[in-house]
């Protein structure tokens, strides 16, 4: 995919979505940090994907929303080159960031690829403009992470392979180099690969950071403390990402409460791209002794399940398997590409209602093959197949296949099979599922 193409696609407005991810084909925008702020909104600190060669990019946009279904993008809230540069010391792409609120302030707490120390901005407002960014003397590994206490003492956190704290001056603007504690979390202890973050909750102090598993930080995790500058006991995984792209190397994030209810924000790799990443949210839960269970990644995020007979874009899958992969393919549209046989991509979950019957796909033909439908697992037979024919036309084309009745709420799978020598069998923009008698003729789109 030629990099003009993905560039054209960060200025595509879209759609913004209530569901995973949340943010519109053609925009991505990674390391969520999330805060409810007085005004009741969520924002999610975020750094900003713009190339499948390196990661981030020179600004910051963020997403802000008021009830998880309808989010805004603010772009270029802070930006090390180009308009509204407040970084004149460096010109250096701007990796993780996160934010806090004191003494009347917004504060944002970035690092950047080619700077010594990390940096701290300024602004009036939850989301920005940041200005006047100055560098923090004596903290120069990557990911700050902020967090205010309930009796106004504010923290930083940073680091990769062993995380590190202090204590931040009353300013907000300095690190009290007195009180720097390392091996807060360790690789060897707790799995801890980079990406900090610090949240309080009945009590407990929460470090939450990119966790390894199988050789790559794919998870979210995290351990736990009775004091900010620990000692920290390991606590688990929350959410892990792998499979969301064979390619997938990274996450990083955070949990948050938005109106009594806690999420674990995090972002999936796209694109075929370590780089090409997108934020996603789920909801979690807590036992009684404080502990966080597991979350599997799903399409429907933090929203309801998501309806079947609406249209659902290719790009929801929240796990791939085989050499599909999502791809941007319009300034403003994403799709599954790359498609051999026995592939297959899952979106979790779909209400099917009082019961479909029929399954409608976009797709343009290449090799040609077949899609497969199943409904919760593959150790049962599928509920319909859809022959898609041979082409090279390049043409798009919508396809109808009857299937066996499904009601309820269930997980969808999209298996596809054809020629095992074929480089693609075809591609696929959306599906939509309908209830009726008889299924009309295939139509070109």
């Amino acid at each position: 995919m030629k990099k003009s193409l993905f560039i054209a696609g960060l200025l595509a407005c879209g759609t913004l979505y209530g569901q995973n991810p949340i943010v519109p084909p053609g925009v991505y925008l990674a390391d969520p940090e999330g805060h409810q702020w007085k005004d009741g909104k969520l924002y999610l600190y975020v750094s900003r994907d713009e190339s499948p060669d390196y990661y981030c990019s020179w600004s910051y946009d963020l997403l802000s929303t008021s009830d998880l279904k309808n989010w805004k993008i603010t772009k270029n809230a802070f930006a090390s080159k180009g308009p509204n540069d407040q970084v004149p010391y460096s010109d250096g792409e701007l990796y993780a960031s996160d934010a806090a609120y004191k003494n009347g302030k917004y504060y944002l707490y970035y690092s950047m690829r080619d700077a010594i120390d990390e940096g701290v901005a300024v602004s009036d407002s939850p989301d920005g403009p940041f200005k006047n960014g100055q560098p923090m003397k004596g903290i120069s590994q990557i990911d700050p992470a902020v967090f205010v206490d309930d009796d106004g003492q504010a923290y930083l956190y940073w680091g990769q392979f062993s995380a590190k704290g202090a204590k931040l001056k009353d300013n907000m603007l300095e690190v009290d180099t007195t009180t720097i504690v390392d091996g807060l979390v360790t690789e060897k202890d707790h799995f801890f690969h980079e990406g900090s973050s610090m949240r309080k909750r009945n009590g407990i102090y929460y470090m939450v950071y990119a966790h390894l598993r199988k050789g790559r930080p794919t998870c979210i995790g995290y351990a736990t403390s009775k004091s900010p500058l620990g000692p920290f006991k390991y606590g688990g995984v929350i959410v892990d990402n792998a499979g969301c792209d064979p390619e997938s190397w990274n996450n990083h994030g955070s949990i948050c409460e938005f109106n009594g209810q806690w999420y674990v924000l995090y972002h999936r790799t796209t694109n075929g791209a370590r780089s090409m990443r997108k934020a996603c949210m789920e909801p979690i839960t807590f036992n009684e002794d404080g502990s966080i269970n597991e979350v599997e990644m799903t399409s429907q995020g933090a929203g309801d399940p998501l309806n079947a007979f609406d249209k659902t874009g290719a790009e929801r899958a929240c796990l791939l398997w085989g050499n599909t992969r999502i791809r941007l393919c319009a300034p403003d549209n994403e799709e599954l590409s790359g498609i051999q046989n026995e592939n297959y991509a899952v979106y979790k979950y779909l209400d099917f209602g009082d019961g479909a019957d029929s399954f409608t796909v976009d797709v343009t033909p290449k090799a040609g093959g077949k899609i497969e439908v199943w409904i919760d697992n593959l150790w049962t037979p599928p509920v319909g197949v859809v022959d898609v024919p041979a082409s090279d036309d390049g043409k798009p084309v919508t396809l109808t296949a009857k299937i066996q009745p499904v009601k309820g709420v269930h997980a969808l799978t999209l298996r596809f099979t054809g020629d095992k020598d074929a480089d693609e069998l075809f591609t696929v923009d959306a599906f939509r599922l309908r209830k009726e008698e008889s299924s009309p003729k295939d139509t070109a789109l």
